[in-house]
């Protein structure tokens, strides 16, 4: 599978914002939107030097949707 992109979610968290990638486990922080995504761009690079492209979980049409918890 080639790989032409890969769906990341970014948030707030307290000072810092995180960068997750939806398709691997991979993650990454910085103190602005841009710094997390492009930290988060380097620890993918860092992930496919030795994970399989076949590692990656095909993600269509994410969507955050707040569960009432009790």
């Amino acid at each position: 599978m080639r790989i032409t992109s890969l769906n990341n979610v970014v948030w707030r968290e307290g000072k810092y914002f995180v960068a997750q990638c939806l398709n691997v486990d991979v993650s990454s922080f910085g103190k602005t939107k841009q710094e997390a995504l492009s930290n988060l761009n380097e620890a993918l690079e860092l992930y496919f030097e030795d994970a399989k492209t076949s590692d990656v979980v095909r993600v269509n049409s994410p969507e955050i949707v707040s569960v009432p918890f009790h």
